[in-house]
């Protein structure tokens, strides 16, 4: 297939999956979407740009590329003007920043948009975009090798349901823990989890990236999980969402942030020292770029979920939050993750 031929096709039917991921790849994304393809759309021109409000975490290095992106201008050549709301750290800000319509969509981990949806929040999951972004450390003289190792222990986290007590909660039930009982979880200031474990008041460390990272570089603390390997092989951490009727009104607009989420994060996959650099000039995390650098080329960025398998990997993350007790017992993953999930390209 032509550019020309994906193109028109594009113009005359929307963006597809085949288009945008198998045919063409980024740079046959950017024709489709008026990029390159200048005689079909004017979307790059000021004043015909598509507003969107999308919230972000700013302070974890794994939503930097949303800020990066809006720098480089790529949501613009997708034909979207942009306005980045910062939403806070933790699942509840999250769902708040699009309840109060703060925003309209935006990059959530996958744990933390399951919950509320449950409970009836009108949110739709339709992207899918990096993998890998939390770790649980441990002093290397503590004995501690594995989670099963932590029964009995202390925990320390920046929130009492901070994403990586969820996540990691998940990852002690399958080790054959209970989270709930087992272990005990102790919340410290978001900069000081670190000072938990080094004054004695907890025995491990659960938290986000990149500080996580920067405790095993300065402190030499020893990573016994992260949500990249084991019963987080392969799996998505970042999951964009959309307000439910946001996304019945606009559903062009929608698939342009997904494929600009696309491109941008497999621009970060190849460039993580641009990226990095972009970071530390702007947003000042207060940690040396060599490591910002070595955490987001950590990140598995040249991973994409959409349809299928996103679908799947919201039907996994029920299946997680009912062992852990966080979602309900009554509750279908199959029936919900259907009916909540979004195949963005069809």
């Amino acid at each position: 297939m032509t550019d020309d031929t994906v193109t028109n096709s594009v113009a005359g039917k929307g963006l597809s999956r085949r288009a945008l991921l198998k045919t063409v790849g980024v740079a046959g994304a950017a024709a489709a979407t008026g990029i390159l393809a200048g005689r079909t759309t004017n979307y790059a021109i000021a004043g015909n740009l598509v507003p969107i409000k999308l919230e972000w975490t700013e302070v974890a290095a794994c939503h930097s590329p949303v800020g990066f992106g809006l720098h480089k201008g790529i949501y613009a050549q997708h034909g979207l003007d942009v306005e980045l709301f910062y939403q806070g750290a933790s699942g509840q800000t999250l769902i708040q920043a699009l309840a109060t319509r703060k925003a309209e969509a935006g990059p959530g981990l996958l744990y933390d948009w399951l919950k509320p949806i449950e409970q009836g929040f009108d949110v739709k999951l339709f992207a899918g975009s990096h993998g890998g972004c939390q770790r649980v450390l441990v002093k290397p003289d503590s004995g501690i090798k594995t989670l099963t190792d932590l029964k009995g222990k202390t925990i320390g986290t920046f929130d009492v349901m901070s994403p990586s007590r969820v996540a990691f909660s998940v990852a002690l039930a399958k080790a054959g823990l209970d989270p709930n009982v087992d272990v005990t979880w102790k919340v410290f200031p978001f900069d000081l989890v670190a000072e938990g474990v080094l004054k004695g008041e907890a025995d491990a460390v659960a938290h986000m990236d990149p500080w996580a990272y920067s405790y095993e570089k300065q402190h030499g603390f020893v990573k016994i999980a992260d949500t990249q390997t084991e019963t987080f092989e392969g799996r998505v951490c970042c999951v964009l969402g959309v307000n439910g009727d946001y996304y019945a009104a606009n559903q062009d607009a929608i698939k342009r942030v997904a494929a600009a989420n696309l491109e941008i994060h497999q621009y970060t996959a190849k460039h993580p020292d641009e990226v990095a650099k972009w970071y530390f000039d702007t947003l000042k995390p207060g940690l040396p770029l060599e490591d910002l650098t070595e955490v987001l080329a950590s990140f598995t960025y040249h991973d994409h979920w959409f349809g299928k398998d996103l679908l799947k990997e919201v039907i996994i993350g029920y299946q997680d939050l009912k062992l852990t007790g966080v979602a309900d017992a009554a509750t279908d993953p199959e029936e919900i993750a259907n009916r909540i999930t979004i195949d963005i390209f069809a």
